[in-house]
Formats: structure tokens, C-alpha cells, sequence
């Protein structure tokens, strides 16, 4: 799921009760000197006898324990786990059933965009792939559209955006719609999934909504793709949404008009049209608190937070030499809506935390003793100043901009960036060579500051070792790659990992070529950990891809097996492995490895312990299997000695069991399946026949190769002529 949709304001193009939608301001409280909201404030009530004006009673409580008997005395009951606190954001579900409360929410003064119908028909397939940017009001729209094709059923579901849409089942036969935050980034879905899923949502009488970013890219490969078309959610005109949510927040026609006469002046400049459903929604909730009078025009604009942007910038510079102003603005910030004592208290803590870091200028010197006590040291600015310098001000400084968000995927979830571009195309890279060659002592500074960059991200290692990499070439001589080796042989894994970009970037350049692969093959063969850590790295990026002959034998010559340090060798050389598989070199990797199992030593059992985690990469094992290749025999044996060593067992049995599973609806992969499974069931050593109990016992009916576990463990039962035979006493390692 992304980011976005679990900001506050994605589900407010429907109403709901104003004060606790996502996107709208906290309400006011009045504050207990404890800083606790008042427990006699009913404000929050006052949404529910609007939605339920027949009650006799009702008890809204979230997390609470509830009395409804005679009570004497003080009662009071806080929870300190609760998920969201008096007056905080509305919980909504993400996993798990949707709440009738939260669908109300959504149908409370919803406007219908133009595309709504569309949807619908849309939805009649089965499936339907919901586009928006934040705060269009996808997730609003698409519990509506859940809703009314279901025939009004409050039986939602939803579901993270890790979930393998590939291998989903309904799991609530009551469920009659499921809304999914997202794709996994790793999924490829094809016709054949998309087909998979809606049989089973027909099969469950059910409908399914995919909320995604807008991301043209992957919106043009899914239709490019699939037999479908996603719908982009265009929110309704601000006026519309206005009209919509203040019905749904005013119900009393002669209060509505009275309160639209009062606004009607200022009414069309605050609804520009660039205004999102969440800042609408933030509007009718101020113009509905306000009081019997109605709101006043200019305190209304002084209250929106989405016209607070404009302002900020202007305050901040007025409390630029201000450091208790500053210190009380960001503690009114953290804490606002407590006791006045507590935000001042917090105020000071912050101000002597920040040991003049707030001040924007330093003090003058003390007396110099030519001057009466007084010093002629002129005051100047504060190199630790926090508000120093704005992003806008350092960009403007430089000729860069900050490019507007973009969605990006690891291989387990998304998230945006707004990256920072210079201007002028590839200034990034004139500065840099210009400064290295001009200024020699700017060289071992930058390769320090490169060193002692926090953290493992490898996001970060790729532009630093891109740097390093070119910069090996501006510098020329023997010493070129002086400032890489160092980066190699760091303790710290992000210095190991800029080090082995740098090498692959260093060896585009034909005339470094050679030296990097003189280090490479000299530091796999080294005592320490560091250098032949790096080595596994530059084997798992372009450099190792792109000469996988070469890689694989480095690789070798780095495994030192998988105490102490040497784990974190190993866990690099996996990776590299596995990205050496998946990159396309698939019978190199095959090749090398079934000559490491026949070779004594620390290779065979990295290839057995490299063997199963191949697995995952279902798609070139299914060719093999299928047209009887020149690896058939080879993966077979492979997969034989995974399920007969006891360490191995569980990761090959999760693998071949998601075969199975996918091969539901995958017709070449059951083929592949069941063709394995057979020549399996030929020879059934011990873990032969533990997979094949797996298989049989699994809750999943329509589990490929079931049949086939079954025929085999019924004929073993019966003692029907089988060449069993138990598991050699090592493990199974030939």
C-alpha cells in the first residue's frame, strides 16, 4: 500500500462525520490542566445522532470498556493502546473486515464524479483498477462503488498491497467485496491471473477494487497488458464536493442557508479549483463547528490549513532572530491543543536542547581589553542554525529544482521521492570532474565524507559508487582506483557496497578493466572478510552479470562457509548468486554449481545451499521440466538431494508447494508440476515423501500435483513394488 493512502485525506471526496474524517483538523477541546481532553466534552457524539436519529441510545467507544449499569463514584478508563486517540485520525482498516461505521462514513455526503457509472459497469467483470493521486477520494469512491454493486452490503474487506493476488482465495464466504491498497511491486500479473480472479470472486459472488497510485507508467502496462482499462479517479468539482459533504454535515436546510449567506462573499475563492476533496472536506468541517451565527469569513481563511502553506515561509522569517519564538512555535506544533504549561514548558526543554542552535546569529565576542570591557567583534550568522537556509533558497542557489514525486518499488513495497535534478542536463557530473582534477585535496575529503555516510541503505551505495567509479577515471594513473581500494576494505557494509558499484562503473572505462579485475581475483583469495565481502557485491551488480563466467569463480574463491564474520561473505555471495540466476545467465549458473557438488569442499555446499532459494525463479524451471531440456535431469537431482538434507527441507518444500499453488490456474506450470511430482514419485527417498505428505495435507482443494502425492503415498502404504529407500546418513549431499 502506498504512502498516500494512508494519509489522512484519501477517503474524503464522501462525507463522513466532519470532525473525524482523515484530513480534517482535530476539533477543538478544551484541556484539563493534566493536558487531557475534558471527559465531559460530547462534541464527538453529536456526529452519531446524525446518522442514527432513532436511537434510544448509542455508545461510541473504540478500544473502551463499556458499564451500563448504575455507576457510583469517579469512573475513568484510558487505553494506552488504543490505535488512535480522542479527536486523532479516523482507523481505517487495511487488513481485515472493513467496518459498517467506516462504510457509513464514506456514503455520508459523497459526491458521484463523472466516472462514477463507468465504474460500475466496470465492476460488473469482476475487477476493476481504481487510479488517483492523494486526496482524490480513491478509497471513498471505491467503498461507494463496493457498496452499491453489492446491493448495499456492509460485508467489505480489505487487504494490504503485499498481498500475491497471484496465489489469493476468498477467505470470507460472507465478504462480498474486497478493496486492495496496491500491487505488489513484484508481481507480474498476466490474463491468466486476472482471469483466476475474477472465477473466484464469480465463484464467491464478490467484487474487487485495486486502489493504485497514478503511475502512467505501470496504469500504460496494464492496459497495454490486460484485457482492461484502469478507471483514473478525477475528483468531483470543489463546489460539488462542498454541496455534497455540507448536506451530509448540516442537515437542517435553514442552518445550511444561513451559513452559505454568510460565505457567500469570500465562498467561490476559497473553492479554487485546484482545491482536493480533502481540503474540501477540511473547509465544510470549520464552516459546520462554526456557531449559530455562522463563520466568521476572515477567521475561516485564517483557520485552513491548506492556505497555511502560503504563510508559513513569512512567519518563519519573522521569528528568524527570535530563538523563544522559534523554540514555542515548533513545541505550539507538536503539542498543540494541551495545557498551556506543558507547551512551555516542552518550549524551554527544546530551546536548551538545541544549545544555540535556534539562535540565527552568534554572540559577540567578551571583552578584548583594548576596548573598556566592550568587544568590537561584530555579531555573525550561526553555522548551526536550523532555519539557515530554505530547500527553496539552497536550490535556487545551485540551478537545481525539486522535481515533482515519483513512485518507486523495492522488490517488497513502494514509495515517493521528490528527487532533487539540476536545471542543465548532466551538471552533476561537470561539477564533480572539475572540482576532482582542479582541487587535489577536494579528493581524499569527498572519499572520507563518502565513508562515513550512516546507515545500510544500498539506494544510497549506487549514486556513491557511481561517483567513485568516474572519478577513478578522471584521476588516471596507478593510483586511480587509490581511493576505491580503501572504500573495499572498510568495516562499514555501505562503504563495501559503494566500493563494488565503483568497480563496475571503473571497468566500463577499457583501460581500468584490467586493474579491476586484478584486485577482484586478488581479494577473493584474501585472509579478511571486508575485501572479499566486496567482491561478492561487484559479482551481484552489472560488473558480475555482464561476465558471469568470471563472477562465478570469484564467487567461489570468496566462500569461506558461515561462522563469525564469514556470514556476512556469505549472505553477499547468496545475493550475488541469485541475481546472476535471475539476470538471465540461468545455464551458466546451473552448470557451475552441479560442478561444485561433484568437487569436495566448501563449493558443494554453497551450491546445495544456493539451490533452493533458485527455486522462486518458477518460470525458466517450468521450460526445463516442460520440453524435457538440456537442465531436466539436472534440476530434478538438484531439488532430490534439496529434499533429502534435513537443513535444506523446509525452504525447497515452500518453494515447490507455491508451484503448486500457482499452478492452480497456470496450465503450463501444472504441466511442469505434475511432471516433477512423477519423476519424484519413481524413487521416493525420506524427503521425497515428506513433500508428497505436505502436498496431500495442504488445506488448499485444488492443489496442483495433489493427485499424484496421493497415488504414490497410497501405493508406498500398500507396499506395492517402489524403489524406497531411506536418506543417506549425510544429509543427502552427493
Amino acid at each position: 500500500m502506498s504512502a498516500e493512502d494512508r494519509a489522512s485525506a484519501d477517503g474524503a471526496s464522501g462525507g463522513g462525520p466532519s470532525g473525524d474524517r482523515p484530513g480534517d483538523p482535530t476539533p477543538d477541546r478544551d484541556e484539563t490542566a493534566s493536558g487531557y481532553p475534558d471527559p465531559d466534552d460530547t462534541d464527538d457524539l453529536a456526529d452519531l445522532d446524525r446518522d442514527f436519529p432513532d436511537r434510544r441510545y448509542v455508545i461510541y467507544a473504540p478500544n473502551g470498556n463499556i458499564n451500563t449499569g448504575a455507576v457510583h463514584g469517579d469512573q475513568r478508563v484510558e487505553n494506552a493502546g488504543a490505535t488512535s486517540a480522542p479527536g486523532g485520525p479516523h482507523v481505517e482498516a487495511h487488513e481485515g473486515p472493513i467496518s459498517a461505521l467506516e462504510i457509513l462514513d464514506a456514503r455520508a455526503g459523497f459526491a458521484r464524479p463523472e466516472w462514477f457509472p463507468s465504474a460500475l459497469r466496470q465492476l460488473d467483470t469482476g475487477l476493476l483498477f481504481l487510479a488517483g493521486e492523494p486526496g482524490t477520494g480513491r478509497r471513498t469512491a471505491a467503498l461507494n462503488l463496493l457498496f452499491q454493486h453489492s446491493g448495499h452490503s456492509t460485508k467489505l474487506r480489505a487487504l494490504d498491497s503485499d498481498e500475491d493476488l497471484s496465489t489469493w482465495r476468498p477467505r470470507d464466504a460472507e465478504a462480498r467485496g474486497y478493496l486492495v491498497h496496491g500491487l505488489l511491486p513484484t508481481l507480474q500479473l498476466g490474463p491468466a491471473v486476472v482471469a483466476n480472479l475474477r472465477r473466484l470472486l464469480a465463484d464467491a459472488n464478490a467484487r474487487m477494487v485495486v486502489m493504485l497510485p497514478h503511475d502512467p507508467d505501470l496504469l500504460r502496462s496494464l492496459a497495454r497488458d490486460l484485457d482492461l482499462t484502469p478507471v483514473r479517479c478525477v475528483p468531483p468539482p470543489p463546489g460539488a464536493v462542498f454541496e455534497a459533504r455540507l448536506e451530509a454535515a448540516v442537515p437542517d436546510p435553514d442552518r445550511r442557508r444561513h451559513l452559505l449567506e454568510r460565505l457567500r462573499p469570500g465562498l467561490d475563492d476559497l473553492l479554487a479549483s485546484e482545491l482536493v476533496p480533502a481540503q474540501v472536506a477540511e473547509l465544510v468541517a470549520e464552516v459546520a463547528r462554526a456557531g449559530d451565527e455562522g463563520p466568521d469569513l476572515a477567521d475561516l481563511r485564517r483557520r485552513l490549513s491548506f492556505l497555511a502553506e502560503k504563510e508559513v515561509p513569512d512567519l518563519l522569517k519573522k521569528l528568524r532572530d527570535d530563538p523563544d519564538g522559534l523554540a514555542f512555535l515548533l513545541a505550539t506544533s507538536v503539542f498543540e491543543g494541551l495545557d498551556h504549561r506543558i507547551v512551555r514548558d516542552e518550549a524551554d526543554r527544546l530551546l536548551k536542547l538545541a544549545d544555540g542552535r535556534l539562535d540565527a546569529v552568534l554572540p559577540t565576542g567578551g571583552d578584548d581589553g583594548q576596548t573598556g570591557g566592550v568587544s568590537r567583534e561584530a555579531p555573525r550568522p550561526n553555522p548551526r542554525f536550523v532555519f539557515r537556509r530554505s530547500l527553496d533558497e539552497l536550490l535556487a542557489t545551485v540551478r537545481a529544482e525539486c522535481a515533482p514525486g515519483e513512485i518507486r518499488a523495492t522488490s517488497r513495497y513502494t514509495y515517493t521521492v521528490e528527487p532533487v535534478r539540476f536545471t542543465r542536463h548532466r551538471q552533476a557530473e561537470t561539477v564533480l570532474r572539475h572540482v576532482w582534477r582542479q582541487y587535489g585535496e577536494l579528493s581524499g575529503l569527498l572519499t572520507e565524507w563518502m565513508d562515513a555516510v550512516p546507515g545500510t541503505d544500498p539506494e544510497l551505495a549506487a549514486p556513491l559508487g557511481r561517483v567513485m567509479g568516474l572519478a577513478a577515471g578522471w584521476g588516471g594513473g596507478r593510483r586511480a582506483l587509490r581511493d576505491i581500494v580503501k572504500l573495499a576494505r572498510s568495516d562499514r557494509q555501505r562503504s563495501r557496497r559503494t566500493a563494488a558499484f565503483a568497480l563496475g562503473i571503473a571497468a566500463l572505462d577499457p583501460v581500468l578493466a584490467g586493474e579491476v579485475k586484478y584486485r577482484l581475483r586478488n581479494w577473493s583469495h584474501e585472509v579478511g572478510w571486508q575485501a572479499r565481502s566486496t567482491v561478492a557485491y561487484a559479482c551481484g551488480e552489472e560488473f558480475g552479470t555482464s561476465r558471469p563466467e568470471l563472477a562465478l569463480s570469484l564467487l567461489r574463491g570468496c566462500y569461506r562457509g558461515r561462522e563469525g564474520d564469514e556470514r556476512a561473505v556469505a549472505t553477499a555471495v547468496d545475493a550475488a548468486l541469485w541475481e546472476l540466476f535471475a539476470s538471465g545467465n540461468q545455464p551458466v549458473v546451473l552448470r557451475e554449481l552441479m560442478d561444485w557438488t561433484d568437487r569436495p569442499g566448501r563449493g558443494a555446499e554453497l551450491a546445495l545451499r544456493t539451490f533452493p532459494r533458485l527455486l522462486w525463479d518458477r518460470a525458466w524451471f517450468q521450460a526445463q521440466l516442460i520440453t524435457v531440456g538440456e537442465f531436466t535431469d539436472t534440476v530434478i537431482t538438484f531439488i532430490r538431494l534439496s529434499l533429502n538434507d534435513d537443513d535444506l527441507f523446509g525452504e525447497t518444500r515452500s518453494a515447490l508447494l507455491s508451484w503448486c499453488a500457482s499452478a492452480v490456474w497456470n496450465e503450463p506450470l501444472r504441466a511442469a508440476v505434475e511432471t516433477l511430482l512423477t519423476a519424484l514419485a519413481q524413487e521416493m527417498s525420506l524427503g521425497e515423501m515428506r513433500l508428497f505428505v505436505e502436498i496431500d495435507g495442504d488445506d488448499n482443494p485444488d492443489l496442483a500435483g495433489r493427485h499424484i502425492a496421493q497415488h504414490a503415498l497410497d501405493a508406498w502404504r500398500r507396499g506395492e513394488p517402489q524403489p524406497y529407500r531411506p536418506a543417506p546418513a549425510d544429509g543427502g549431499a552427493r
